[in-house]
């Protein structure tokens, strides 16, 4: 997608980064990484190219060589903003937030969830105990959902639209379903009702949020009713309060379709300022 390359530009051209903060991810994900959150059997498909029509139609994407590398190398992306986040306290992915892919399949335009995968990454390296997935993308994190299900090391939150994609929700081990056209302050109080008490009832060690754009009234597919303010406010809630805690976070960009470019790019620039502020 455009904004791919054009967040990177814009953050550059208002000097809050410099490019030597940009890294490139350090190549395709190892299978050996992929299986230690999907089915072997769904891999072999997905690298052999042989999934069925159905399951390619599943994904929303054509099935190609290229598209396969390409989510590998999104996957290693947010592998790779671990070890900085621990450093640092934050570690952004401009790409990655692919939480409908699920253990045995992809959905949602996602092939391999890159959340599941670093969070089980820092569990198989013992880098972490607990993992929290923090998911405010508009549609629910069901792929996460259902891969984490019977893992109590990891904790999935989701807050989305209850009437949107997907029509079958996964259970989550905390779903905040909000209403069609929600506002401003209706959504910020339930997610500050929710996300305290889930972190200290919880208590992670590390965590991943997917802070997806499409909440925005003017997003196509949202159909929330978020001003830019408001979506900024959402983040600064997430960092704060892991802040506080002092819990390391990567964030994935997630979904963002508004019409104007202009406005995905302003509302994911204002995730990188608010880190940027709070972490420096």
């Amino acid at each position: 997608m455009e904004k791919y390359d054009l967040l990177p530009q814009q953050l550059m051209y208002e000097g809050l980064i410099e490019s030597h903060q940009l890294f490139e991810p350090s190549g395709p994900i190892s299978e050996q990484a992929i299986l230690l959150t999907h089915d072997s059997e769904y891999w072999n498909k997905l690298k052999s190219l042989s999934l069925s029509r159905q399951e390619i139609r599943k994904t929303g994407f054509p099935l190609s060589q290229a598209l396969v590398d390409r989510e590998r190398i999104i996957m290693q992306g947010t592998i790779d903003c671990i070890p900085h986040a621990i450093r640092h306290g934050v570690s952004l992915n401009i790409a990655g937030g692919t939480h409908h892919a699920y253990t045995n399949r992809g959905e949602g335009f996602c092939l391999l969830n890159d959340l599941a995968l670093g969070a089980n990454h820092l569990l198989h390296h013992q880098q972490a105990k607990k993992v929290m997935i923090i998911d405010l993308d508009v549609h629910q994190g069901n792929g996460s959902a259902e891969i984490f299900g019977q893992e109590n090391r990891v904790f999935t939150l989701s807050m989305h639209g209850e009437k949107n994609y997907p029509l079958h929700k996964e259970k989550s081990d905390l779903d905040i379903p909000v209403w069609d056209g929600i506002g401003d302050r209706d959504y910020l109080e339930l997610l500050e009702k929710h996300l305290t008490p889930a972190l200290d009832h919880f208590q992670p060690d590390f965590c991943f949020y997917q802070c997806g754009v499409d909440v925005l009234k003017s997003d196509k597919l949202g159909r929330l009713g978020l001003s830019l303010d408001a979506c900024k406010t959402r983040d600064r809630i997430v960092f704060s309060a892991l802040q506080e805690r002092e819990i390391p976070v990567v964030c994935a960009m997630g979904g963002g379709y508004s019409e104007d470019i202009k406005i995905i790019i302003e509302a994911h620039a204002n995730t990188f300022r608010l880190a940027d502020e709070l972490y420096s």
